[in-house]
């Protein structure tokens, strides 16, 4: 075990945030702050290519969230959670190629943008306001709690004292380049951020199968894995397993599973806002398309070293009963993946490891902060506060300016909170749990407002409004349903709701501001089908193996 962490790690890891922080005010030095315009800094100058845009996405989502919280899940219980993963590159695709053509015909900004020429202003601010809610005081809070979290079991004793000091630090350096360069300085600096996070994670599975093999090689160690906890890795778990009511069965393939998905990828702006800034929509699909690819590859980086760790557990090995162990009795699962590098990482490489870890979080942070700058400046203050100002001041207003403003706001607001959040069993599980409250109204609202052209406003409005009492309803229920199916029946009462009030309020055959869609606007070109129909097969062969 190697469990010090020497000067050479430090000097790897610095070494690592200056690399990033010059990489991202580099490529945002071709104009200054004056000649910027919305579009350079909201939307890269809409120049990205399909390989930035593939990277970035995965550098965007994966963060603390998977590292440490789906980690933490694998070790309670196994490899059911990678469903997220492997779903949601079926998920991308679909995306890519019935949402994004829609979205990019219109020449948006964001997401709420959208809403606005679909159905009306009133429900574009009721969605952006949400939005910017649910970045700083959700994903923002829980980002910097987790990274810094793990800061603190890595380097520090575990005590919760460095967790403050990991929480400013990591927005210091997430603000360093992201305020200044916007969505430019964000994407090129992930395509470098997602190479190490991805060799950080080969890394660390490769070490810990090394310490829990009886003989100390890699195959003898896959081999004690799989005959000790060889049920762990059933990607479709039974009734009568414990974690079954966070990841229930079959309906993680047929229900629920879909809403989070289709809402997070197709419908959450930090993560589309990418696609927005490709060159063209081929650019952007083919972006989509090896962000799938990428996606298959997640679960064995952040699934297995938590499955690993929890066969260390049972067999008591290296300590590990004692490092999971809470003083309540309670276990700690999201230690994981921070025990694994603390404890086995070798000195040098332990700092690359850690390296991949801070840039799993800072990409997310600085995204986040690039959305939230561009909901709020495009979707409210530009169409509210900017006209009066410049009535006032008799001169336009900076949108970029207005962008790094409110970006700073929204960190600071969410490093006050995320100490805050404590210690929770299974953040990943309780993410998801939290969100799902609000993802099946809004992606009931987009399926119907994009393919349904009897969807009115009143139906939208109403239906996200109802959406969240539903949620509550079936949640406190006195019925043990799995939050999963809450998610999926939720959805399909919202959309009953949009219908029902749509078709009791809408005075013509079609609303008004209906999207009225052909078949050419569906086309993909032949690179994207190949790779299309290349993930659909990796699919299959992966939950064959592990059905």
């Amino acid at each position: 075990m190697n469990p010090a962490f020497t000067t050479i790690d430090i000097v790897i890891v610095i070494a690592y945030l200056l690399v990033i922080i010059a990489l991202g005010l580099w490529v945002s030095r071709k104009k200054n702050n004056k000649e910027k315009t919305a579009e350079d800094y909201f939307l890269a100058s809409k120049s990205l290519p399909w390989w930035a845009i593939g990277a970035s996405l995965i550098a965007a989502n994966i963060s603390a969230e998977q590292f440490i919280g789906m980690s933490g899940s694998g070790f309670a219980g196994g490899f059911a959670v990678a469903s997220y993963e492997f779903m949601a590159a079926l998920t991308i695709l679909i995306v890519a190629k019935f949402f994004l053509p829609v979205f990019m015909k219109q020449g948006i900004y964001t997401i709420p943008e959208f809403v606005e020429r679909r159905f009306s202003t009133q429900l574009k601010t009721i969605l952006a306001v949400f939005w910017i809610a649910l970045f700083i005081f959700v994903n923002l809070t829980s980002v910097l709690f987790l990274g810094s979290k793990a800061i603190d079991t890595i380097i520090g004793t575990g005590d919760g004292s460095l967790i403050v000091p990991a929480i400013i630090a990591f927005a210091i350096i997430a603000a360093c380049y992201s305020l200044y360069g916007g969505l430019s300085a964000v994407a090129w600096t992930d395509v470098l951020q997602v190479v190490l996070l991805v060799v950080g994670g080969i890394i660390t599975t490769i070490v810990a199968l090394h310490y829990v093999s009886p003989d100390g090689t890699i195959m003898q160690g896959v081999n004690h894995v799989a005959n000790v906890a060889g049920d762990r890795f059933d990607l479709i778990l039974s009734k009568d397993n414990p974690e079954y009511q966070n990841l229930p069965g079959i309906m993680m393939l047929i229900g629920g599973l879909w809403v989070a998905n289709l809402y997070y990828w197709g419908f959450n702006q930090y993560i589309i806002q990418r696609a927005f800034a490709a060159k063209s929509l081929p650019e952007a699909q083919k972006g989509l398309a090896f962000a799938a690819f990428l996606k298959l590859i997640i679960p064995f980086l952040v699934c297995v070293p938590g499955i690993i760790a929890y066969v260390m557990f049972t067999e008591n090995m290296h300590g590990a009963v004692d490092a999971f162990t809470l003083a309540d009795g309670t276990l700690n699962n999201d230690n994981a993946y921070p025990w694994l590098i603390s404890s086995f990482i070798p000195n040098g490489l332990k700092g690359l490891v850690l390296a991949a870890l801070v840039a799993a979080i800072i990409s997310s942070l600085a995204s986040m902060l690039n959305s939230v700058s561009t909901i709020f400046t495009m979707d409210i203050f530009k169409p509210y506060m900017a006209p009066k100002m410049e009535q006032k001041r008799n001169k336009p207003v900076n949108l970029v300016s207005v962008g790094r403003i409110t970006a700073a706001v929204a960190l600071v607001v969410a490093c006050l909170i995320a100490p805050l959040l404590g210690n929770v069993g299974q953040m990943f599980q309780y993410i998801q749990e939290y969100t799902g409250l609000v993802s099946p109204g809004i992606l009931a609202l987009f399926l119907l407002g994009l393919f349904w052209k009897k969807t009115t406003n009143k139906g939208a409005i109403t239906g996200v409004l109802l959406s969240i009492p539903v949620a509550l309803a079936l949640k406190f229920l006195p019925i043990d349903m799995p939050f999963i199916d809450q998610m999926f029946y939720t959805c399909i009462i919202t959309m009953a709701i949009i219908v029902l009030v749509s078709l009791s309020t809408c005075p013509t055959d079609d609303d008004e501001k209906a999207i009225h869609l052909t078949a050419d606007i569906f086309k993909t070109d032949r690179t994207f089908n190949i790779c299309a129909y290349t993930v659909c097969i990796l699919l299959v062969v992966i939950y064959a193996v592990f059905w």
